[in-house]
């Protein structure tokens, strides 16, 4: 141990001679003069004359401005001007200037003028034994277990001496005993105290222990300074924590709530005082997340819930709780704990859906994979098991996969977007815990058109009444058909479905807009030529394969007031409506002297005639039957009446705007025997024309007879092809008011034929004694719903 005290010893002498060998060095390049002075001088001492040892002249340096111009701060020296002269300007401390440094060394700048001179002074400043050792606490406090072993150590704090060299700390001496002896080690810069225990101790004979550590310095004279160390000792804790349970074992729901005791964990301890006291916390290495979720109380070990439990992220967890007693050293013990979580039903199913078909087309086949559905449950056990469901009423059902809580949605029957285009499926996953939790989600199905409706006309077939006359290239009716379907599917094209060009064929005279479905005639129609017709019109959408329809439109031509009535007699031989009648001057009241008779092509009000006396040379004389057109007497003649009267009988029908007609009847006037001798001279000549003029009747009745049972066939055709609500109530409706009468009379001798239109008036005047046969044929054109028809009856009348 000396050895190797004096070998360090010689290894600093070295370094100290070659760190002093190389300031100087270094100051003789530096610096031109050195002083040393010792700390802690008095003001005013003199360093050294700088004047004379720089070889200034003294008597020149106030002009020369003999100064220090760079140094210290604080302005520790000062020169004087008048001698030169370093001194002390203020107290000198060596500590404060250079603490820690074994060479304390001050540059000073000196300068001159006239000519400027820059000179290095150096002041060394020596370390005088101005400091006591001196401890960072009095006193120091120590605890010694009593059954510590001999040869242990317990570390003391060195004391610090701000003096450098031999000043410095050189010896530590501790105070007589008879347990503890002093060892100093050595450490980075300083020796260290350390206090060695000798033999044990005995709490018993002695609790405490009082020491005393002095530390000395290298001075001269030297310096010490002391530190008192009490030493406690303490009683021995032999005796460790057990646990009441070698493992503690508990199970928990899940859903317990925050706060709630889990349990408590006992340890005791057999020492006295707080050598038997426990206290719990967590063993080491124990996992945040525990500590997260559980807690413990520090004194009664009770463990308490601290967050949620979630049985889904951990099902089990391993406690380490730590028993120690406040002995000295404290004595441990690890309880271990096991809790086990119970599920309980909190997670409801989580659906799933991957979407395969976003849009059905609506002709798929039952069995479709719409979309893959996966459900899950975080849950455990029974609370875990998931069942589904689907609303009811729609055309899908689930189809388990192979896979658990795997489905597939597939389509279970026809679908048909025209009565649903879009499914909103309610999908239910309910699980079979108590209480069971159940989730929804929806899937929406859209259902895509396919060309699987025909075109439909809202009613077939369709019926027209057009009024003749109409101008060609006008729109005369519009078809429209409705497709349910969808776009293309849905864009409809009308045409009209030609006949075989026949002679009574109308389509070759018709135009429809095929994509508007307005019909146009390309000719006037005439109801005295044509009194109905019929075609078909076909629909046909844009699907693929495209769909159509047909229907059938009924057109009847409705009658205008476009014939003036026409004369039939009296009619002159030039063609003239001018007859001259004789009547005899015996005649009575009432006697009918002649009849006009005028027919009109139309029908209806169009043709219903009314007879009037537009002028009259007598009106006392002669009357004019209104509906008849006969001409009657309305008192006898007498001797002053005129041989000879002229009547203007005017003949107008009943149309909107009238068309009218006249004829002039000449009456004379004869006696008894002339009438009769006038009717026997031209008998022969009325002979012969009374035979061309029944050829001519023979004719008319003929061509007017084929028209008729050609009209009734058509009549009863139609008739049966009507629906059952155009019955022969609708005939019984339709009421005229009046006559709608064509009469043609013919004369040849003393026969008469009269051919009388549509119906006879009640106030119609019929021939006395005439012999009629009357065939009435009703019209049987039924009228649409809301329409007025034009129903008539036809009759002829054979006298």
């Amino acid at each position: 141990m000396d050895k190797r005290r004096q070998r360090r010893r010689w290894e600093r002498w070295w370094i100290t001679l070659w760190l002093s060998f190389l300031l100087c060095f270094v100051e003789r390049i530096s610096t031109q003069i050195r002083y040393s002075i010792p700390e802690e001088v008095k003001e005013g001492s003199v360093v050294g004359n700088i004047a004379k040892d720089l070889g200034l002249d003294v008597s020149t340096l106030a002009d020369r401005r003999f100064r220090i111009v760079s140094g210290p701060k604080d302005d520790l020296f000062q020169v004087n001007q008048n001698n030169g002269v370093l001194y002390i300007h203020k107290k000198v401390d060596r500590e404060e200037i250079c603490d820690g440094n074994d060479v304390c060394l001050i540059n000073l700048k000196i300068a001159v003028e006239n000519p400027l001179e820059i000179h290095y002074i150096g002041v060394e400043i020596t370390d005088v034994n101005d400091h006591a050792p001196s401890f960072a606490e009095k006193h120091f406090h120590l605890e010694v277990a009593e059954n510590k072993s001999p040869g242990a150590r317990l570390d003391l704090q060195p004391a610090r001496d701000p003096d450098v060299g031999t000043n410095s700390i050189r010896s530590y001496k501790l105070s007589q005993n008879e347990h503890f002896s002093l060892e100093l080690r050595d450490g980075d810069e300083d020796r260290l105290p350390t206090l060695v225990l000798q033999k044990y101790l005995d709490r018993e004979r002695a609790l405490t222990h009082e020491l005393l550590l002095t530390a000395i310095d290298g001075g001269n004279p030297p310096k010490s300074g002391t530190l008192n160390i009490t030493i406690t000792v303490l009683d021995t804790n032999d005796n460790q924590p057990v646990c009441s349970q070698d493992m503690y074992s508990i199970s928990l729901q899940e859903n317990v709530s925050v706060g709630a005791t889990v349990m408590k964990v006992n340890a005791t301890d057999p020492d006295d005082g707080i050598n038997g006291e426990i206290e719990y916390s967590w063993g080491r290495n124990t996992q945040n997340k525990i500590k997260d979720i559980f807690e413990v109380n520090h004194i009664t070990g009770e463990i308490t819930v601290k967050k949620e439990i979630d049985f889904e992220d951990s099902q089990i967890y391993r406690l380490n709780i730590q028993a120690s007693d406040k002995g000295q050293p404290p004595l441990t013990v690890i309880c271990r704990v096991t809790i086990r979580i119970l599920d309980v039903n909190d997670n409801e199913p989580e659906i799933e859906v991957t979407s395969i078909l976003t849009v059905v087309p609506e002709d798929s086949k039952p069995g479709t994979v719409i979309s893959l559905i996966s459900v899950t449950d975080k849950d455990s056990g029974m609370n875990g098991k998931v069942v589904c469901s689907l609303s009811k009423d729609v055309p899908f059902e689930l189809k388990p996969s192979v896979e658990e809580n795997m489905y597939s949605l597939i389509t279970k029957g026809s679908l048909d977007r025209e009565r649903v285009s879009q499914y909103n499926i309610l999908l239910t996953a309910t699980d079979l815990g108590q209480p069971p939790l159940s989730s929804v989600k929806t899937l929406s199905v859209q259902v895509s058109d396919v060309n699987d409706n025909t075109p439909e006309f809202p009613r077939n077939p369709l019926e027209l009444y057009l009024t003749e006359n109409n101008s060609p290239g006008a729109s005369i009716f519009s078809v429209s058909a409705s497709d349910q379907d969808l776009y293309e599917n849905a864009a409809i094209n009308y045409q009209i479905i030609r006949g075989d060009a026949r002679q009574n064929d109308m389509t070759s005279f018709l135009n429809i807009n095929p994509e508007t479905g307005v019909i146009h005639a390309l000719k006037s129609f005439d109801f005295e030529s044509v009194k109905w017709f019929q075609f078909h019109v076909l629909a046909t959408d844009s699907g693929s394969p495209a769909l159509s329809s047909n229907v059938s439109v009924k057109v009847f031509i409705l009658d205008q007031n476009d014939n003036a009535p026409v004369i039939l007699s009296p009619v002159s031989a030039n063609g003239s409506a001018e007859g001259l009648e004789e009547v005899p001057r015996n005649v009575n009241a009432g006697h009918l002297v002649t009849k006009v008779r005028a027919y009109d092509a139309d029908i209806g009000y169009n043709g219903w005639l009314l007879f009037s006396l537009q002028e009259v040379s007598d009106h006392s004389l002669f009357g004019l039957e209104r509906y008849t057109g006969q001409i009657r007497t309305l008192r006898p003649f007498t001797e002053t009446d005129e041989a000879q009267h002229k009547l203007l009988v005017l003949v107008k029908d009943n149309g909107n705007v009238s068309l009218s007609a006249t004829a002039t009847v000449l009456i004379k006037v004869v006696e008894p025997k002339e009438a009769f001798a006038a009717s026997d001279v031209p008998n022969a000549v009325k002979d012969e024309e009374d035979s061309d003029v029944t050829f001519y009747l023979t004719i008319t009745l003929g061509s007017v007879s084929v028209l008729f049972v050609l009209s009734v066939i058509v009549l009863i055709v139609m008739q049966c092809s009507k629906s059952t609500h155009y019955s022969s109530k609708d005939l019984q409706d339709t009421n005229y008011d009046g006559t709608l009468c064509h009469s043609i009379q013919y004369r040849s001798g003393d026969k008469r034929y009269m051919l009388v239109g549509p119906r006879m008036s009640i106030g119609s005047t019929i021939v006395p004694g005439s012999n009629g046969n009357t065939l009435v044929v009703p019209d049987r054109r039924s009228r649409a719903s809301g329409e007025v028809g034009a129903g008539y009856s036809s009759s002829f009348l054979l006298c």
